[in-house]
């Protein structure tokens, strides 16, 4: 696992470049799943404006003022918070610096980067207005194209889809959140997909209505995107390894070293009752014997870890010690675990390949998207199967809490599909 790009670096490359510490593994693959699918909306929103299917629209400036000094003020205090709390990260000598999100969250940081930073931002703000101010200032009309917004919709899908992720998260996750709410509100783990992509939408839809652009064409367009997001996201939960992996395979255990072997049922029992204490806490059971798994062996063409992976050096500190390991990040899973952020990524990868192909197939407005809430919730119910989440208990019914809006989103997509069609044809 690589907790963070130092790891990985270090693995991969040889080097020992200690400022990577500070760049989070699962992090980074979230910012490239942001540009990804910014890069994509965009050549679908270029796509179905030279086909007239989406307008400009016309918004009336003022140009030539001075800097404000809201503008200034705003400036600065950006400035300010990056200098003091990214530039205070590789500058402070604290101890927390070891754990950045730990350091991000405290009171520590540079005051003297971050006024630096600040009057810095200020100065190139009161600069860059200076030279565009005229002696009469004036009002001019600009087009401006939906593709010219995608900087404003991937900046609103990052906030909203953020917070929809954590507080759905923390209503399925109720009891650990009421024994630390502010550090299960700041941390950066746990974080649920579809409360991201609810509120996401939400946010979405208000900005597309405000600016006239047509929600239909704007989803169908967003469809591949978000599917090839999901599949990058996930590359980052797998090689951080935070937490969001699948039940026991009862087929392997974990060595010392973090290897898996195979091992027989009786062999199985004995090493869930060593580690009583943790899977009894993991999965809220009071006998380990109940812990859920399957019995799964890797064909003889693919490597052991597809189906059992330890996730060593996760970055959650998940498990139990790592013989010889020293240092922050020593913990691998005592029973390897099916590794389903492996399989999530080459089958979002895979159902992104087949939006894009239908993208041009699928002219009723609305209809690309409705085939993406169909694959996309089959995808996720089927892989509950196999994922560790907290179940519910509805009239002797046990579902997740993705199996619930998965199948919710099958029936809206079906139906959604069936409507567009037949209201085309009428």
């Amino acid at each position: 696992m690589y907790p963070n790009l130092y790891y990985a670096f270090k693995d991969l490359f040889g080097v020992e470049w200690t400022w990577l510490r500070f760049i989070n593994s699962f992090g980074f693959f979230v910012a490239l799943a942001f540009i990804a699918a910014a890069f994509i909306l965009t050549l679908e929103l270029k796509r179905k404006e030279r086909e007239g299917l989406l307008h400009a629209e016309d918004v009336r400036i003022v140009v030539g003022k001075p800097a404000g000094v809201g503008e200034l003020l705003t400036n600065f205090l950006l400035g300010f918070l990056l200098g003091f709390k990214i530039l205070g990260l590789f500058l402070s000598d604290s101890t927390l610096k070891d754990d950045p999100q730990q350091f991000i969250f405290s009171a520590e940081g540079s005051w003297p980067a971050g006024i630096i930073l600040g009057l810095l931002f200020a100065g190139l703000k009161w600069r860059e207005k200076n030279k565009q101010k005229l002696t009469k200032t004036e009002e001019r009309t600009i087009r401006i194209w939906p593709h010219d917004r995608v900087g404003d919709i991937v900046i609103y899908a990052a906030l909203f889809g953020f917070l929809g992720a954590k507080l759905f998260h923390n209503f399925e996750n109720w009891s650990e959140f009421v024994k630390d709410p502010i550090q299960a509100l700041l941390s950066f783990s746990g974080l649920t997909f579809y409360g991201g992509l609810i509120l996401a939408a939400l946010a979405i839809f208000w900005y597309a209505r405000k600016h006239g652009i047509s929600l239909k064409h704007l989803c169908d367009s967003a469809a591949p995107a978000l599917m090839l997001a999901y599949a990058i996201g996930r590359i980052g939960c797998q090689v951080s390894g935070d937490g969001d992996w699948g039940i026991l395979n009862s087929a392997y255990i974990t060595t010392p070293t973090s290897k898996v072997e195979m091992i027989d049922s009786t062999r199985f029992k004995v090493a869930l009752q060593n580690n009583a204490v943790y899977y009894t806490s993991q999965f809220a059971i009071t006998n380990p014997l109940d812990a859920p798994h399957r019995t799964v062996k890797a064909p003889s063409w693919l490597p052991d870890w597809t189906v059992a992976y330890a996730y060593p050096q996760n970055v959650i500190g998940e498990g139990t010690q790592i013989e010889g390991c020293k240092g922050q990040y020593c913990a691998h899973l005592p029973i390897p675990v099916f590794p389903t952020p492996f399989y999530e990524t080459v089958a979002c990868t895979l159902l992104f390949l087949l939006l894009w192909s239908l993208r041009t197939r699928l002219t009723t407005p609305g209809t690309m998207f409705a085939v993406y809430l169909i694959v996309n919730g089959i995808e996720r119910f089927f892989i509950e199967k196999i994922r560790v989440n907290t179940k519910y208990d509805i009239f002797g019914w046990h579902p997740t809490q993705a199996e619930l809006i998965s199948s919710l989103l099958v029936l809206t997509g079906i139906s959604l599909f069936i409507y567009l069609k037949r209201k085309k044809l009428s």
